[in-house]
């Protein structure tokens, strides 16, 4: 075996064995001791519901991330690489229809890999546990909207990289680049009216007490919003949430049915007053801006790779390709990308507790806020004490009771236990 293939093969154990130990701890943490904090808002076999919730989803990754990696050592050990590359030049096609067909087999096979364990987490899973809305129906309407926009969008910007790391030489990594952050803010700027309602119903927030209240407090911190919107989330989960979208005009502020259903008019100010404050504190663009930085490192690293011959003794390929470079630097660079991802993660985190203390502060409803988000802990069965290493690892928000405690020390705004 090739010296680099070691190296990607150690990472790629690393990494399974670290998630592992991950996942060992935040299950031997759980705890039937109910915190204080939720005394009243839990019923002890709801509470227990939402550790078995933990422990089912947990094993079921398991048992998916164990059997990916099963075949993908097969394929890979076996020489699946270099036989999926021989039959694509056999096809008598160009360099870049060979890349586009490469790329191409690969993805549908492990969509169709992933399609059994996708339909069982949804209709299994979430329906044990109540939370499933989604029909057969929908659920492959989805699964064919997403492969549309996959050809539609994802495939001629994956026939440009190719493009440009087949013909532009050394320029190639910063048209990449370039393109790249096209394609970003396109597809920002677009979401918001063209893609998301492929999937689900946006209906404007109907006059009322709550949207008065939304309004009144956006005009406060001095932060338009044309309208608020109201999407059917119910159609697919019963879970809650609420979230920010786009830029400029095309900008939105979003919430699920199923929050509005849940919480009271202040609480639900308080979560709007959350996510306005990721605007305000320009959470948005200095997210966008680490993104664009962070492709830019990519291509960059990748230009250097793309094309060395260990790479492809690696997996066993014996012909250099842009596009089976591309796949296999991916491998490759897993590691480093997963070092960005758990900085991002820590960032991630601060941003929410930064929004946390904007909505306090601009509404001064500390209660309200922790009402709200205790009501969706517990409507969403989140684990309340996750390991601080899975926490680490995997947590973009804070844990719950983190989040409380630090709105508990925010000046002015003490919260009564």
């Amino acid at each position: 075996m090739h010296p680099l293939g070691i190296v990607i093969l150690s990472f790629i154990l690393l990494d399974v064995v670290i998630n592992l130990v991950a996942d060992i701890l935040n299950l031997k943490g759980v705890n039937t001791r109910l915190p204080d904090a939720f005394k009243g808002l839990y019923a002890s076999d709801q509470y227990e519901k939402s550790q078995n919730y933990l422990r089912d989803h947990t094993r079921f990754g398991w048992v998916e991330k164990y059997f990916n990696l099963c075949v993908f050592l097969i394929f890979w050990f076996c020489g699946g690489f270099a036989w999926l590359d021989s039959w694509v030049r056999g096809l008598g096609l160009t360099a870049l229809l060979n890349g586009l067909v490469f790329i191409g087999v690969l993805l549908v096979a492990k969509s169709l890999l992933g399609a059994p364990f996708g339909a069982y987490a949804t209709f299994v899973i979430e329906e044990r546990f109540g939370f499933n809305q989604t029909t057969w129906k929908t659920y492959f309407k989805d699964r064919l909207k997403g492969a549309f926009l996959a050809l539609l969008l994802g495939l001629p910007m994956l026939a440009a990289i190719l493009a440009f790391f087949q013909y532009a030489g050394t320029n190639a990594w910063w048209y990449c680049w370039i393109a790249t952050i096209g394609f970003m803010l396109v597809v920002q700027y677009i979401a918001p009216t063209w893609i998301m309602p492929l999937f689900n119903r946006f209906d404007p927030l109907g006059e009322g007490a709550l949207r008065q209240a939304i309004m009144e407090y956006a005009q406060s911190i001095r932060f338009t919003l044309d309208n608020i919107f109201v999407m059917d989330g119910s159609k697919r989960s019963s879970k809650s949430n609420a979230f920010f979208t786009g830029f400029g005009k095309n900008r939105r502020i979003v919430l699920f049915d199923t929050l509005i259903e849940k919480h009271s008019v202040e609480e639900l100010v308080a979560v709007m007053a959350h996510e306005m404050g990721h605007y305000k504190e320009k959470h948005i663009l200095k997210n966008l801006a680490i993104a664009i930085l962070q492709s830019g490192v990519m291509f960059y690293v990748l230009s250097l790779f793309i094309s060395y011959p260990g790479l492809f003794k690696a997996f066993y390929v014996e012909e250099v390709s842009v596009y089976a470079g591309l796949i296999f630097f991916g491998m490759m660079y897993a590691p480093l990308d997963g070092m960005m991802g758990l900085a991002l993660g820590a960032l991630s985190r601060r941003h929410e507790f930064a929004a946390d203390r904007f909505a306090v502060q601009t509404t001064g409803k500390a209660e309200a806020m922790t009402e709200a988000l205790k009501k969706l802990s517990v409507h969403n069965l989140s684990n309340l004490q996750p390991h601080p290493f899975y926490v680490f690892l995997n947590y973009s928000h804070p844990p719950l009771l983190k989040r409380i405690e630090a709105i508990e020390k925010i000046e002015g705004y003490p919260i009564v236990a």
